[in-house]
Order: structure tokens, then sequence, then C-alpha cells
């Protein structure tokens, strides 16, 4: 699985070598993951077109040790955009698809009996399920009943999973990436918010420009075969999650980010006017975190050693649009969670 990369990509050696927590270390990894960056979407572009504002985000939460949510209509090459950053990184990939019969064995793995032929003695033996890789995509995770969504949340937050009095770990890094179709809402178990809460980012996945689609038709309707480069591995990736957990961040970010979490919040006394008419409920302090969590991540891809207040609002739609809960004046006059946070963005000052 962890294979070197092939020519033209990052080495392992530059990412991965060195004695780990060294300050110098780290300042080596940072510097090769920006230049990384630039071939990881060199290497997505060639199947990809566009999208490159989401595959900026899906790297920040793998970086981060986060999941992702991931909202779109069908057809917008989901599927095909997580299991080609998957092939890049040299990453395991499984596609588990959310139906309502699905079982919660059917994502972690059950236990088979099986006999001994010599000492005709029975035991217990756990098949793995396809949670047991490095990529997880969970196609229309709200298709499926609650019971078998909170199996896979646990994996999630534990990175284990336990089966017959057992428990065991998950491949690491380990990475979840569930989709929701925000349109077909029909016989659908929607997320409730506290495990709404344990995804990092909530990505939305627009409709192509005019000139991208052209290119998707006339590229897909074409035999043609792509060559995809191994741009990190799974070494690299555990190598830098250490690295951006080790990034210092200032004090003026940190305030930054615990400023704009406590304003979605009405009940608090920094929420602005429209916080406390529009919203139900704000985000809580996990919010703070993948706040900044997010903002070293996106330093750490573009070379910088430290991350900054721009950083925290470049990824403040994505941590906060599931978090806050609208209450009835909002949807009754269309005001979107984005607007809010838009709003959020422009009213909470940035500390000295």
């Amino acid at each position: 699985m962890a294979s070197e990369p092939e020519s033209g990509a990052v080495e392992s050696g530059r990412l991965a070598s060195g004695k780990s927590g060294g300050d110098a270390d780290d300042a080596k990894r940072i510097e090769a993951l920006r230049r990384g960056r630039e071939l990881l979407l060199a290497e997505i572009g060639k199947v990809i077109v566009g999208q490159q504002k989401v595959v900026d985000h899906l790297l920040m939460a793998l970086f981060c040790q986060g999941h992702s949510l991931m909202v779109g209509v069908p057809g917008l090459a989901k599927t095909l955009m997580v299991r080609t950053l998957a092939r890049i990184l040299d990453l395991s990939f499984k596609r588990i698809q959310f139906t309502p019969d699905l079982m919660p064995s059917d994502i972690i793995g059950t236990d088979v009996i099986e006999e001994d032929p010599v000492a005709r003695v029975r035991s217990f033996r756990f098949i793995k399920g396809p949670v047991f890789a490095n990529v997880i995509l969970a196609d229309e995770i709200n298709r499926t009943p609650p019971k078998t969504q909170a199996a896979l949340l646990e994996a999630m937050e534990e990175h284990s999973v336990t089966a017959g009095g057992q428990t065991f770990r998950l491949d690491e890094p380990f990475f979840v990436l569930a989709t929701q179709n925000p349109i077909e809402q029909e016989g659908t178990y929607p997320l409730p918010e506290a495990q709404l809460d344990r995804f990092m980012f909530e990505i939305d996945i627009g409709y192509p420009s005019r000139e991208e689609e052209i290119r998707i038709v006339r590229e897909t309707t074409a035999l043609r075969d792509v060559d995809l480069k191994r741009v990190l591995n799974a070494r690299d990736v555990i190598e830098i999650q250490r690295a951006v957990r080790r990034m210092p961040a200032g004090e003026s970010v940190v305030r930054y980010a615990v400023n704009l979490a406590s304003a979605t919040r009405p009940g608090s006394g920094e929420a602005p006017e429209f916080v406390r008419k529009f919203v139900r409920w704000g985000a809580g302090p996990r919010a703070s975190q993948y706040l900044v969590l997010g903002a070293k991540a996106r330093a750490a891809m573009r070379g910088n050693f430290a991350p900054a207040m721009t950083d925290v609002r470049a990824v403040a739609p994505e941590v906060l649009r599931h978090r806050i809960v609208r209450n009835f004046h909002a949807e009754s006059e269309g005001v979107t969670a984005d607007e809010i946070i838009s709003r959020l963005l422009e009213s909470v000052p940035e500390p000295a």
C-alpha cells in the first residue's frame, strides 16, 4: 500500500525522513507539501475538470485527520474524484453504497464459524468489512437507518471497531468522505446535528461552468488512457498530519477562530443581532478546533509555517455551514447558512 512514489512525484525521503518532531524536519515537510500540492492538483486535473477548491478542502481535511461531508447532485464526479485522490496518494479505497437495508456488520465486518479439520474444533473468525481501508466513500449516507450510520461514525471517531468482544484498529491514515444528495430527500434518514458535528467540513459541490462542462463532455466521450502518478503515500500523509498538528498558531488566530464560533450562538453575548434572529443553535467548541486545524493545513499546503486569519476565514464556510441550525424565521425568509456565515465574516472583527 505504501510503496514509493513514481517518477515526477515528491520523494518520500524528503517528506518522511528525519527525526519526528523537529522544527527543521517539519519545515522541510511543509515545503515539500507545497510542491506536492501543485503535483496533486496537476494529477487530479488529468481526470477531474475544475473543482480545485473542492480538492483543496479534501486535502485539508485529510491532513487534519478529519472527515468530510460532500453535498451535491448526482453526476458531479464525486466518486471519481475520491477514487482518483486515493490512487494518487497510494491509499487503499473502498466505496460503500448506503441503502435502507444496510446493516452495521456490512460495514465493520462479521464473525464466521470455522472448524479445524484436524482437531474438529469450531471457533469464530472475524472477517473484516469495507471500513478497513484508508479512504472510505460512504455514498448517500442519509439513505441508511441511524443504527448503521452510527456504526460508521463510531469508527470515524475511534479509528477502531469492536466485534465479538475484540477491538480492531483501522488502517492509518483513515479518512471518511460521505456524500448526500441535496434534492431527493424522500425515504432518507437525515444525520442529526450531533453526528454532523463529527465531520470537519461540509463541502458543497456545484455545477461546472459552461466551458468546463464542454471540456468534460469532450474528454469523457472519447477514448483516452490516463496515466496517474503517485505523489505521496500513507507514510507521507501520516507525517504531514503530525507536522500540521505541531504547527504553532498565534494567539490572535486562535482568538479569532473562537470569536467566530462563539458569534454563531444566539445565546452568546458576542452574537450579532442577525444571528439571534435567524439561528436556533450555533456551533460548538469542535468548530473552533477545526477552524484552527483547517487554517493550519491550508497554510502548510501553501508553504507557510504558521496560519493567518485569512486562512481561518477561508475554511470558515466549510467548517460552520453544517453546524448552524437555522430557525423558522431563516427558513421562511430563505436565509441560508452560507449567507449567515458571510455576514459573520464581515461583522466579527479580527483581533489586533
